[in-house]
């Protein structure tokens, strides 16, 4: 389920006008089947889980970074004053497009972990198993 939603929202954000330049990180290409993968497959799927956590930072980092741009170049209200109705919905806007992004990233970044972890406790499972 939370695959489907972050698969949902990433396809709602492409549609979504960009004003940022930061690449998408691709998922893990196969992650190990805990049932019959060795030790060696589950450390290289550990390290490809961790290397997607670092770049899913980086593209948050990005994002953040893009969106502090965008804002800084909105015209500012005048000395002393509120922001008008559309400066503020520029804003807005703005805060709303980085936050669907960073959320999506999240769930992406936390849905491929899950898979990974569950594989892992099958791997242990049946490493237990042999050990009996």
């Amino acid at each position: 389920m939370k695959a489907l939603f972050a698969l949902t929202a990433a396809a709602t954000l492409g549609a979504v006008p960009a004003y940022a330049d930061c690449p998408y990180p691709p998922q893990p290409d196969k992650l190990p089947d805990g049932h019959t993968a060795t030790m060696a497959e589950m450390v290289d799927g550990q390290k490809a889980v961790k290397a997607y956590d670092t770049a899913i930072n980086n593209y948050l980092a990005c994002i953040k970074v893009e969106h502090d741009d965008a804002v800084a170049k909105l015209p500012k209200p005048d000395p002393g004053k509120k922001p008008s109705a559309d400066q503020q919905k520029k804003v807005d806007d703005i805060d709303r497009i980085e936050a669907q992004k960073h959320n999506a990233a999240i769930d992406q970044d936390q849905s491929v972990a899950d898979r990974f972890n569950e594989q892992v406790r099958i791997f242990k499972a049946r490493d237990d198993q042999k050990k009996k």
